[in-house]
């Protein structure tokens, strides 16, 4: 018997079964990074790629929509964390702005398969997917909301504009994930280009925030 069997079967029935979850999304996640779309991919092509017997497809996901949703819930969640904990820091506006773009940019540049899969989604594919990335851009931006309204950000501002400018950041950042992507390996000066570029529009959009003026009804 393989260390890696002795270690499996030492493993509990619920530590086995998140094994066997976290496998099904790395495989699909590995089949996009080979240049497939989510939506072609079979199942057969899932559970092979996993090392699993297609019934144990079965246990985690209905169908292969079903694993689409886990994989936008488990960015979403992470990206969330990072970018809240990246707030949390403090310091100047300024700062805080060039800090929250680095963590974004080293999260897409640790996850290229998950984000080639959220950009194409997002545009395509299935609707289910489509509504999934949508809801999840809304908890973003009202999470976003809540923590500039707790932290002081505009204190002023009517939260429906808060969320607007809020939604603003957050359509900024999904736009710029598919530039990372495309940017060549090995290219700092492109990479620093493009940080500053992103930066810069973050802070166009949090000063024409601060300008902004509920109209007269």
């Amino acid at each position: 018997m393989t260390d890696a069997s002795l270690r499996k079967d030492s493993l509990s029935r619920a530590e086995r079964k998140d094994l066997t979850r976290h496998a099904l999304m790395q495989a699909a996640l590995t089949l996009i990074a080979e240049g497939r779309s989510f939506t072609s991919l079979a199942l057969r092509e899932i559970v092979r790629e996993a090392g699993v017997a297609p019934n144990a497809f079965y246990r985690h996901f209905r169908n292969t929509d079903e694993l689409g949703l886990a994989l936008v819930e488990e960015v979403g969640i992470t990206l969330r964390r990072l970018l809240r904990e990246a707030r949390e820091m403090g310091a100047s506006q300024g700062s805080t702005v060039r800090r929250s773009v680095k963590v974004y940019q080293e999260y897409v540049n640790a996850n290229r398969p998950t984000f080639l899969f959220i950009s194409s989604e997002r545009a395509g594919g299935s609707r289910i997917l489509r509504l999934a990335i949508r809801n999840e851009v809304a908890h973003f931006t009202n999470e976003m909301a809540q923590d500039f309204r707790r932290l002081g950000v505009f204190p002023d501002m009517p939260t429906t504009s808060l969320q607007m400018v809020c939604g603003l950041i957050v359509t900024t950042m999904l736009a710029a994930a598919p530039e990372m992507l495309d940017l060549p390996p090995e290219q700092a000066l492109l990479e620093a280009e493009m940080t500053d570029t992103f930066v810069r529009q973050l802070r166009v959009v949090l000063l024409g925030a601060a300008a902004w003026r509920e109209p007269s009804r």
